[in-house]
């Protein structure tokens, strides 16, 4: 079992101790922040939407010129930078009293997170080979999902205290842990900065290029399903059915329990573009069946089948959310050309902030609002996306072959 859950020794085991770093105290940020604003900060519920929905634009802006600084500086370079940068943005909360410097402190937040996955995605490209990337990247996302665990459990544990002391401390924990997270990054290979070729192509080529843009639209709305497990479910649940509050809990453990034990034998069945294509078609399907069995779970069921049914329907989309994961891993890196890895990465990664910024005010007037209807809507929307994900890859490559001819 170890054997499986870590990735092999070297830069690939460097890049899932920093991610584990930086996970821990995130998972202690992400169940505190919304109540630290509100309850010890006094910012309404309104201002803090406002406010992140502005900060994720801005960061979803950020991720090419800073992907675009990883190529031109050296990814382990720039990612660094940007874990020190994400630190001193968590930093930054401890001293916000007002909507102003919370915007503004959340904007470098935004910036830097997006920034920092763009950097580092060019990083793992440069340090690991390409056949072994979607294994490693599994084995990091089931790293992150673990480390996102024990950090909520610490949140866990000043969200029961409430004090302005308890919260300050899990901020000052998170800040610490993006700081040992640059440490970590820095004792990783360097990698030389990509040199570019006088009018080899426009700076920002991954803006003109149209079929690895459709590539990242489809793979943004499949990322609708970030927010889906984080707020339309817990809503759905406590709202429309006649489970059990506790329910909302069982799913999130059986969601990250899933994808860190899971996420790396999944990522197995995916070797090339084709067979990514082909699974993350499959996961549309398993998001189709799920919501249908969501929608199934306000029907008129009593209490306990509404229990079964909601597990049912968890289990579906945990593992319909795990094959699309491996499948656009794969296509994001292979469709991305080798000496622009960090500005595509963060082209492609465009997709997190955008579903962070949308995600949850489409999906709670999609499901929470209208119901069993917006399910089957949402169902259709994973399963077109992900079907269409096959012919726009194809298109992709049939682009990148034409211009490495004309090369």
């Amino acid at each position: 079992m170890p054997s499986r859950l870590l990735p092999p020794a070297g830069p690939a085991r460097g890049l899932a101790a920093a991610q584990l770093v930086n996970s821990l105290g995130d998972g202690a940020f992400l169940v505190t922040s919304a109540l630290y604003f509100s309850r010890i900060v006094g910012l309404s519920p309104t201002r803090i939407g406002v406010g992140l929905t502005l900060a994720w634009a801005v960061g979803a802006l950020a991720g090419v010129p800073l992907g675009q600084l990883a190529d031109r500086r050296g990814p382990r370079t720039v990612a660094v930078l940007l874990a020190t940068a994400t630190g001193a943005s968590v930093a930054a909360f401890l001293f916000v009293r007002g909507f102003l410097p919370f915007v503004l402190a959340a904007c470098c937040y935004a910036t830097a997170q997006t920034g920092l996955a763009a950097a580092r995605q060019a990083l793992l490209g440069a340090l690991v080979d390409r056949k072994d990337r979607t294994h490693v990247l599994a084995h990091l996302q089931s790293t992150l999902n673990a480390g996102l665990a024990v950090g909520a459990a610490f949140g866990g544990v000043a969200l029961h205290y409430g004090t302005r002391t308890a919260y300050l401390t899990v901020f000052a924990m998170d800040a610490a842990a993006f700081l040992l997270c640059a440490l970590v990054l820095l004792r990783l290979p360097a990698v030389a900065p990509l040199t570019t070729t006088p009018g080899r192509g426009p700076r920002f080529a991954v803006l003109r290029d149209r079929p690895y843009a459709l590539v990242t639209v489809l793979n943004a709305l499949l990322l609708l399903r970030m927010p889906l497990i984080s707020l339309a479910i817990p809503l759905w649940t406590v709202t429309r059915t006649d489970a059990p509050g506790w329910l909302v809990s069982a799913l999130l453990v059986l969601n990250t329990g899933a994808v860190m034990l899971f996420q790396v034998r999944t990522a197995s069945a995916v070797r090339d573009l084709p067979s990514a294509a082909r699974t993350v078609a499959r996961g549309g399907v398993l998001m189709l069946a799920s919501c249908a069995v969501f929608a199934l779970s306000a029907v008129g069921v009593p209490g306990w089948a509404a229990v079964l049914v909601l597990l049912v329907a968890g289990g579906l989309q945990v593992v319909g959310e795990m094959m699309q994961s491996a499948g656009a891993w794969q296509i994001g890196f292979d469709l991305a050309p080798a000496d622009q890895q960090g500005q595509y990465q963060g082209f492609f990664g465009m997709g997190v902030p955008l579903a962070r910024m949308l995600g949850p005010l489409l999906l709670a007037a999609l499901i929470v609002d209208w119901g069993v209807p917006g399910w089957l809507l949402l169902g259709a929307l994973f399963l077109g996306a992900g079907l269409a994900l096959g012919p726009a890859v194809r298109w992709a490559e049939r682009s990148n072959s034409l211009v490495s001819a004309a090369c």
